[in-house]
């Protein structure tokens, strides 16, 4: 049977990509759609400022629109939340309080004790423990931040392999569809230009991994964070000219032995995630390739990789600093986003959660 499922925050880009994935999906059923109070009560097609590069699907296009109410999602198995972080707290509380499971891509609730953060192809056992969770309320699940997404599932192949790692350094270059598009980033700001500044990805991307990559407390169902004095991380995040895929330049020490780039690159190409041991629909083939040309991985040719699921590494090499350094992209609005949320979604229902 499908998994009912609404969008809130419809028109906003990460919704509009929520809701092709799932039209695409034949896992899911789109019932609701939920956005501003000036949208309520007219059909999609009407009110959406369409961006993506597929068309409106047919279907959603005639959804008529409601408030993001709860009321209106009842009849829903899971909503997945792109609302703007000013609004997703009250919403959101409101929606897990009517019992309704909702998967949210914005940051409000991201470091809650109680709920999870999630990369579907790195920590995918944290939705372990909400198999007993209060029927009373819903199920309130956090996606990562879009920068997170693709760093961690290649630290988690390795953390596995090779124990902690101590210390990290990472530089990203963000593509401007992280930002949305209202009002998104100026093309006089970043055609021909680099911007060395996003607001507040620096601190997200230096406290979410050590929470993904942290343990649970089962006996109180606390999501902890690894100690930052176990974990120190420092990051810099800039803005670039490409429309999707965010790329990171990485360097990493291991608190224990150093493993060899040949192990290393094993490891990474033999890493298999619950997602691809479930066959859950969405989930690639191999949540990290390695890409042994010296000039790879590139947004352009790199980003759809395993229908943008896929993390692609390249360029492992010694540092002088730390052990080694290596560059690794993801694809910021389906690993990093909506697409995140999906394969969520999918791994609840393989888990019978929902």
């Amino acid at each position: 049977m499908a998994i009912k499922a609404g969008v809130l925050g419809a028109t906003g880009s990460v919704g509009q990509r929520f809701i092709l994935l799932l039209e695409e999906n034949p896992e899911f059923e789109l019932v609701a759609l939920g956005a501003s109070k000036r949208s309520s009560g007219r059909a999609y097609g009407d009110v959406v400022a369409w961006k993506q590069t597929k068309p409106i699907p047919a279907q959603s296009s005639g959804l008529t629109v409601h408030e993001c109410s709860a009321v209106h999602f009842t009849s829903c198995d899971v909503v997945f939340s792109g609302l703007d972080s000013d609004v997703a707290g009250d919403i959101e509380e409101e929606f897990v309080n009517h019992g309704i499971n909702v998967i949210s891509n914005a940051k409000n609730y991201r470091q809650h004790p109680q709920v999870p953060l999630v990369v579907p192809t790195a920590n995918p056992e944290h939705l372990d423990h909400l198999a007993n969770h209060d029927k009373s309320k819903g199920i309130h699940i956090c996606i990562s931040n879009c920068s997170t997404a693709g760093l961690v599932v290649p630290l988690k192949a390795l953390q596995e392999k090779f124990g902690p790692i101590s210390h990290m350094m990472v530089t990203t270059m963000q593509a401007v569809s992280g930002a949305g598009f209202s009002p998104g980033v100026s093309s006089m700001d970043v055609l021909d230009n680099l911007v060395p500044y996003i607001g507040s990805e620096e601190d997200k991307l230096e406290m979410e991994p050590r929470k993904i990559l942290g343990d649970v407390d089962a006996s109180t169902g606390t999501f902890l964070h690894i100690p930052q004095d176990e974990f120190k991380i420092s990051a810099t995040t800039t803005r670039v000219a490409v429309i999707d895929g965010h790329t990171a330049s990485v360097s990493i020490k291991f608190a224990k032995n150093k493993p060899s780039k040949e192990e290393i690159i094993a490891t990474w190409r033999e890493y298999q995630s619950q997602c691809e041991l479930l066959k859950c629909k969405s989930a690639p083939e191999h949540a990290i390739v390695y890409l042994d040309q010296p000039d790879r991985p590139q947004p352009r040719l790199d980003r759809d990789t395993g229908n943008g699921y896929t993390v692609s590494c390249g360029r492992l090499r010694d540092d002088e600093v730390l052990d080694y350094k290596f560059v690794c992209l993801s694809h910021n609005t389906v690993l990093g986003a909506a697409g995140s949320g999906i394969l969520i979604a999918e791994l609840l229902k393989a888990k019978n959660i929902i």
